[in-house]
Order: C-alpha cells, then structure tokens, then sequence
C-alpha cells in the first residue's frame, strides 16, 4: 500500500487513484457509467416511442404552436396588422386566408401576422383591414401570390411537420 491508495466508497476495496480526486475503485467506476449509459439509452428509447405515438394531428398542433410563436416574435414591437393600433396584452398570429381551409398557405410566413385579440378573434380576422394591412407589409405582388396559393390544397407528412418544427425552432433561437 503506497501514501496514494484510497479505499472505495463504493465497495471499499484498496484502489491507486487515477486523479486525486477519484473516490471509486476502476471497477465501480465503470459500472457507475454502465449504469447512466442503461439510463440513457433507456430515456432516449421511451422518448422514441412517445414520438411513435403521435399521429399526424398532433404534429399539426406541434408544428402550428412553434410557427406562431416564431411570428410572434417576428413581429414584436409591431402594431396589429389589422387596426395598425399597438398590441397590448396577448398577441395572436392571425392568419389572413384561415389555416383549418387552406393548408398551402398555413405555415406561409407572409400569410400570417400578428394581431391584437379584438381582431383576430371578435372581429374574425377583420379581413378587409388585414388586406389593406397585408399590401403594406408584404406589397401587392406578393398578395397576388397568396390569392393563387389558397385555392390550393395541400397534404403534409409527418417527416415534412417533424423539419417544420425543428426549423422554426431554430429560427426562435435567434430572436
């Protein structure tokens, strides 16, 4: 037994440290990061499976949320873009051709900004002003687009709402 040895806390075998500060024997050690690996693995495998569960509603829902906090956050400091008043209180991401009836255009960034509460939810939308609203922000020839877009229809796939997703989280991050 040399001045170095220590006694495991673990087991209490006699062990040569590696580093100073090590309180478990090289065997302990090991089985200390076997066992948070099993943790690990068994996390990321519990993790799979809830995502296995979902189905393609849910991703919608999932997706949705992310993309109107992300134009939330675009648009901060920005009054309604119905009745140009600033937002005060709760923001809402208002979508000017309605999301449930046109998908083409649901996660269309120029189709969708934010509005104060009166208008996207009591006045639904208050689309005349939107449209007027909508010329000023993104331009004429740019709502000519959206107007040929939402007669479109539009299917996504779980795999295309998963990048969605992943994409606007990434876009949050830098704001």
């Amino acid at each position: 037994m040399t001045n170095f040895d220590k006694s495991c806390k673990k087991c209490g075998e006699i062990f040569t440290p590696f580093r100073t500060f090590d309180k478990l024997c090289y065997l302990c050690t090991k089985t200390e990061q076997a066992l948070k690996n099993l943790e690990k693995m068994k996390k990321e495998q519990k993790k799979k499976q809830k995502e296995d569960l979902l189905t393609l509603q849910d991703y919608l829902k999932l997706a949705q949320a992310v993309f109107n906090k992300f134009i939330n956050l675009r648009d901060q400091g920005k009054n309604c873009i119905s009745c140009f008043k600033p937002i005060k209180g709760r923001v809402n991401a208002s979508h000017y051709y309605n999301a449930n009836n046109h998908y083409a255009l649901r996660f269309d960034e120029e189709n969708v900004h934010s509005s104060c509460i009166t208008c996207n939810q009591f006045l639904h939308g208050n689309l005349i002003q939107y449209r007027k609203g909508l010329i000023e922000r993104i331009g004429e020839a740019n709502l000519k687009r959206l107007d040929e877009l939402s007669s479109s229809t539009r299917r996504f796939t779980k795999e295309e709402l998963k990048e969605l997703i992943r994409e606007y989280k990434e876009k949050i991050k830098y704001f």
